[in-house]
C-alpha cells in the first residue's frame, strides 16, 4: 500500500464548514425527495459538521471513523428509503468518510505544487465541481430514461415497487412491444434503410467537397466552404420549410429518394469539417510523388490520399449517420407517412398517446450512440498516430 504524505492537518474552521456544505448538499437532495428540501439542507449540514468534528477529535485511528460513518449513513439511509436508501446511504457514507479526513489530513494538497495561495487551491478544486455539475446535469437526463424503459407499468415515472428493487416492478415489456410492433418494426426499417443511403452520399460528396477546398488554388473557397457548412448552421426548421417548397415543385416531396438527399444536406457539412481537418496534416509530396511515379488522380487518390484521410472520412460518416438516423424535423415536412422513421414515430408516440415504449427505443438509440462514440473516439486516435501525434 502506498504511504501517504501529510503536508499538515487542516484546522476545525476549514474542514467543518466544508464538510457541512457536502452535507447540506446530500440534505438537499435526500429532502426534496421527501417533500422537505431547506429541512434537508440544514439537517444535513449540521448533521456532518457535528460528524467532521467528532471523528477528527475523539476517534484516533481513520479506519474505524470511516467505519462507522459508512455504518450509521448506510442505517439511515434504510431507516428513510428502505433498500434504495440503504444503496444510496452506503454511497454518502462512503463518500463522507473518505472526504471528510481528505479535508483533515490535507491530502488535497498532496499532488498540488506547495506554493499555490489557498485562493488558487479553492479555484483548483471548484473548476472541477463546475465541470461535474455540468456533466451530471447534461447526463442525467439520458441516465434516467434507461431504468424506466424496464418499468413493468405504462408509467413515465418511478413506480413505488421500482423505488423498492421489488422484481415485480420491472419488466421487458415495452422492449416485447418495440420489437412485435409493426409500427415501429416499419419505422425502423425506413430509419435503417434511408440513414445508409444518406450516410452514403454525403461521404461521397462531403469527402470529395474537401479535397478540392483544400487546394489553395481553388477561387472563392472560403465563400463556398460556408454555403456547404450552412446547413449546419442555419435553424432545421428553416432548412426543412425551404427543401419542402423546392420538393414540392420539382416531384421529390413525400419519396424516399427525397428524404434521402434532405438527409446527405445535413450530414455533407459534418464530412467537409471531418475531413479537411484530417487533410490539415496531410503531406502534400505524396500525391506529387504519385504523380512523378505515372499514376493518374483517381489511382492515386483511392492507393495514396484516401488510406491516410480514411480515420476522418468514416468519423465524417458516423456523424451523418447519426444526424439521419436521429432527424425529425425535415422528415415531417419532406416525408410522408410512408417514409416515417424511428424518431417519427417516436414524436407520434410522444404526441398521441404517450407510449412507453418510447422508452425502450431511447435506450436502444442511446446504446447504439455509445457504440459510435467509441468507434469515433478510436478512429481519433487512429489519425492521430498516423499523423505522429499523441493519442492524448
Amino acid at each position: 500500500m502506498a504511504q501517504i504524505t501529510y503536508v499538515s492537518r487542516s484546522l476545525p474552521s476549514f474542514y467543518v464548514p466544508v464538510s457541512a456544505a457536502a452535507g447540506g448538499f446530500a440534505g438537499l437532495l435526500v429532502g426534496t425527495a421527501h417533500g422537505s428540501s431547506l429541512i434537508g439542507l440544514i439537517v444535513g449540514a449540521v448533521l456532518l459538521a457535528i460528524t467532521a468534528y467528532v471523528v477528527t477529535k475523539f476517534v484516533s485511528q481513520e479506519r474505524i471513523a470511516r467505519w462507522a460513518i459508512l455504518g450509521i449513513v448506510t442505517l439511515g439511509g434504510l431507516y428513510l428509503a428502505g433498500v434504495p436508501g440503504l444503496v444510496v446511504g452506503a454511497g454518502f457514507g462512503w463518500f463522507f468518510g473518505w472526504f471528510i479526513f481528505w479535508l483533515y489530513e490535507s491530502r488535497y494538497r498532496k499532488k498540488l505544487p506547495p506554493y499555490l495561495t489557498a485562493a488558487q487551491v479553492l479555484w483548483h478544486y471548484s473548476f472541477r465541481v463546475i465541470c461535474g455539475l455540468i456533466f451530471f446535469f447534461l447526463i442525467a437526463p439520458i441516465v434516467v430514461v434507461m431504468p424506466l424503459s424496464f418499468n413493468a407499468e405504462d408509467f413515465f415515472t418511478f413506480t413505488p415497487e421500482m423505488l423498492r428493487f421489488d422484481p415485480a416492478g420491472y419488466s421487458l415489456k415495452h422492449y416485447r412491444d418495440f420489437f412485435t410492433s409493426s409500427d415501429w418494426q416499419h419505422s425502423l426499417w425506413n430509419s435503417i434503410t434511408i440513414a445508409p443511403a444518406a450516410t452514403l452520399l454525403s461521404v461521397s460528396f462531403g469527402t470529395l467537397a474537401a479535397i478540392g477546398l483544400s487546394s489553395e488554388h481553388v477561387p472563392f473557397r472560403r465563400t463556398i466552404m460556408a454555403i456547404l457548412i450552412s446547413p449546419m448552421i442555419v435553424p432545421l426548421i428553416i432548412s426543412a420549410a425551404g427543401m419542402f417548397f423546392f420538393y414540392s415543385r420539382i416531384g421529390l416531396q413525400g419519396t424516399y429518394f427525397g428524404v434521402v438527399l434532405a438527409h446527405a444536406a445535413l450530414g455533407i457539412p459534418f464530412v467537409i469539417i471531418t475531413v479537411t481537418a484530417t487533410l490539415v496534416g496531410f503531406d502534400r509530396s505524396l500525391t506529387r510523388a504519385s504523380a512523378n511515379m505515372g499514376a493518374g488522380p483517381i489511382l492515386t487518390f483511392f492507393r495514396v490520399q484516401m488510406p491516410l484521410i480514411l480515420p476522418g472520412v468514416i468519423s465524417g460518416g458516423l456523424f451523418a449517420f447519426i444526424t439521419s438516423f436521429d432527424e425529425v424535423v425535415v422528415v415531417l415536412f419532406v416525408g410522408s407517412a410512408g417514409q416515417k422513421t424511428l424518431p417519427w414515430q417516436m414524436f407520434t408516440g410522444l404526441r398521441e398517446q404517450i407510449s412507453p415504449t418510447i422508452l425502450a427505443v431511447a435506450t436502444i438509440l442511446v446504446a447504439i450512440s455509445i457504440l459510435l462514440l467509441t468507434t469515433l473516439e478510436l478512429l481519433r486516435r487512429r489519425s492521430e498516430r498516423l499523423r505522429g501525434m499523441s493519442p492524448g
